[in-house]
């Protein structure tokens, strides 16, 4: 077990950011949110999941909805630890940690806040290590562990539990439904499972990779590094682009902030085009038209010079950016990753090709 500080915690949420590839909520608020915990005296705690007792409960609070603009919105951990209590009470037990739902700057940020609040500790891992769009884009799914009962709860007030779900599928278009209905945003409870299930479902170590991802990022600027080179360089990652928002369109669409960005080419890439369409989270990208990378992998966008993640839909125009891509975790691109989270279940035309076979970049 190991305490975050507040140092620790800013470089986590900031690599939680970029991780996130464009989603996963506010970092932000997500700080704002850990810094009052901080302030309330309230210890930061992460396991392994080695350390979670075989009889254990563990179970992933978080928020549901589209991705908000800076300055809108809240947390919302206040409905995810109704949630969080309702299913703890709705079972008859104490759950011994959180789980994040994914890797995300907001999400990330409630699963240790409500960590904080419970006094326990939250796991170093979680079930997609990035962020994702639907909430059967996990790890659970690809291994068949049921999201029910699952918990849910509205900041109008409403409390729901579901005992039984038909599927993730179902799951996902109840729990939306909710969160369409009640500002776009519901605190949920899910996936309760004991410790001896642990290793075999969840993607171990994605905590300490968040924290290191932000450290690098910070160290790089701390010494006048590019942020985004350096990310890619010792983060285990690849140069994408490097250019100017020229145009940026989005909107609100079944409870989801879908949109695409078009980058016009800075430095190595003038003369060249960028364009990257989004659901909650950068799904595909391409380069002067030809598909470049695309989901499970991850696309991230950066402010190129601060390396601050730039969350949908805020990449405004003008800004300049850079686009680092990392591999998914393998498990993504099993068979049943790929029908989860790859091309085909976008509606995408083309089959998955890793990043890293990716002629242009490799």
């Amino acid at each position: 077990m190991r305490e975050l500080e507040r140092e620790a915690l800013e470089d986590l949420i900031r690599g939680c950011a970029i991780l996130g590839t464009g989603g996963g909520g506010s970092p932000r608020r997500g700080l704002e949110l850990l810094y009052d915990d901080l302030e309330a005296g309230r210890p930061f705690r992460v396991i392994t999941v080695d350390e979670v007792p075989d009889e254990a409960w563990v179970a992933s609070p978080y928020m549901c909805g589209s991705v908000s603009p800076e300055g809108e919105s809240s947390s919302g951990v206040a409905e995810c630890l109704r949630a969080f209590e309702a299913l703890e009470a709705f079972l008859g037990v104490q759950f011994h940690a959180t789980v994040a739902t994914e890797i995300g700057g907001g999400n990330t940020a409630v699963a240790l806040s409500v960590a904080a609040r419970k006094g326990i500790p939250i796991l170093d891992a979680d079930p997609a290590g990035r962020s994702v769009p639907e909430l059967e884009h996990s790890t659970f799914a690809v291994y068949g562990v049921p999201i029910a009962p699952l918990s849910v709860a509205t900041p109008r007030g409403d409390l729901i539990i579901l005992k039984e779900v038909a599927s993730d599928e179902r799951a996902e278009e109840l729990v939306r439904s909710v969160a369409v209905l009640s500002g776009n945003r519901a605190g949920v409870t899910d996936h309760p499972l004991k410790g001896r299930e642990l290793k075999r479902v969840l993607i171990p170590g994605t905590i300490t990779r968040a924290l290191t991802v932000g450290r690098i990022v910070r160290e790089a600027l701390e010494v006048g590094g590019d942020p985004t080179m350096t990310l890619a360089e010792k983060g285990g990652g690849y140069p994408l682009f490097q250019g100017e928002v020229v145009k940026h369109s989005w909107e609100i669409r079944e409870g989801f902030t879908v949109g695409e960005i078009h980058l016009e080419g800075q430095g190595d890439y003038h003369g060249h085009t960028y364009r990257i369409w989004y659901k909650n989270e950068h799904i595909v990208s391409w380069f002067d038209g030809e598909p470049d990378v695309m989901a499970p992998d991850l696309i991230c966008v950066l402010d190129l010079h601060t390396g601050e993640a730039i969350t949908n839909p805020n990449c405004l125009e003008g800004r300049e950016v850079g686009v680092v891509g990392f591999p998914a975790p393998e498990v993504w691109r099993s068979e049943r990753g790929l029908e989860l989270l790859g091309p085909g279940h976008f509606g995408l035309p083309f089959p998955y090709r890793p990043l890293e076979e990716n002629p242009r970049i490799v």
